[in-house]
């Protein structure tokens, strides 16, 4: 998960747990964070749940490619 949204611009800032925070600012300034598991397998659910809380930042046209749901 975060090597696909590394592609977007967001990067790691935080880690608590097994959990990733994943952030980028926007050039005026508005920040984005995403907060993903950091576990090699996800059940469909979990990615399906990052998959809807990506949507609100980037468009469903460029973030499908990269999820097979």
């Amino acid at each position: 998960m975060v090597k696909i949204f590394s592609g977007f611009g967001f990067s790691a800032v935080s880690q608590k747990g097994s959990h990733i925070k994943l952030k980028r600012v926007l050039p005026n300034n508005m920040k984005q964070i995403l907060t993903v598991p950091n576990h090699k397998d996800l059940d469909i659910g979990t990615v399906r749940a990052i998959y809807r809380q990506a949507l609100r930042y980037i468009p469903e046209s460029e973030l499908y490619p990269h999820f097979y749901l």
